[in-house]
């Protein structure tokens, strides 16, 4: 069942939302060569429980971390560990917290100095595709029209969407329905109502858009070795239109 909430919901689902942003760009903030992903990680952990908020993905169905950290071919899922970032690595890091009886969850990646042109690209164009699937979120489409927004976008420039992960519904837990896809046909799906809150999150590949899972049984990478890119905000579905909840990082973000 999708989950509505009130708009007095919505406005205490703020607070962890804003907390899942600024530890967001707390470790965005922190990417440079020589630094490993545990490092990352413990920045994050530690912003969150100083705001007296619990780490949304720590522990969930037994992942190991407070943020999933993926670099360069691996697309979402990443653990915590050893791994140490090099100057040109892409870094996407997906985190998430949970305060007051609600959850938020947001992603970005994050360029380790000098990057490849292509690799720039990349994030410019998954960034932009998250946008284009938030302007499609309006009270009265339909899930497929947020899907067909970011594919028709990317596929215009060249680039891949995945087709094994999606969005979802957040709020009173992590994960929701509805599903919301990063492809499919406008007019198709549930239909978008205000009170819904959803996560959309492109997960784009520069090239073809198969992954595959690693024996941790976490760590979600392309099959072709290709760079992924992954963006993510928490949105309200309003009478107004939608509302980002997590967009603070997005004040600072730059390539």
């Amino acid at each position: 069942m999708i989950s509505v909430k009130t708009a007095k919901e919505i406005e205490r689902m703020k607070k962890a939302c804003s907390i899942s942003a600024k530890a967001l760009w707390l470790g965005g903030q922190a990417v440079r060569p020589g630094i490993t992903t545990k490092q990352l990680d413990k920045i994050m952990y530690d912003y969150i429980v100083k705001e007296g908020a619990k780490p949304s993905f720590l522990g969930y169905g037994g992942f190991s971390g407070t943020a999933c950290i993926s670099v360069n071919d691996a697309v979402i899922h990443g653990i915590p560990g050893d791994l140490v970032i090099n100057e040109g690595d892409i870094v996407s890091i997906d985190v998430g917290a949970q305060i007051d009886g609600f959850h938020g969850d947001n992603a970005a990646t994050f360029a380790c100095g000098a990057i490849a042109p292509e690799a720039k690209r990349l994030l410019m164009v998954t960034r932009e595709s998250l946008h284009r699937g938030i302007a499609a979120a309006l009270p009265g489409n339909r899930v497929g029209d947020i899907g067909a927004a970011v594919q028709t976008y990317v596929e215009e420039n060249g680039f891949s969407v995945v087709r094994d992960f999606v969005g979802h519904g957040v709020g009173h837990h992590l994960h929701e329905e509805p599903e919301v896809p990063n492809f499919g046909h406008t007019g198709r799906g549930p239909r978008l109502v205000s009170g819904m809150t959803i996560a959309i999150e492109p997960m784009i590949c520069a090239g073809n858009y198969a992954v595959k899972t690693l024996s941790d049984g976490w760590t979600v990478k392309t099959r072709d070795g290709s760079l992924a890119a992954h963006f993510e905000h928490s949105v309200a579905i309003t009478p107004q239109g939608p509302l980002v909840l997590t967009g603070e990082w997005e004040e600072h973000y730059e390539l």
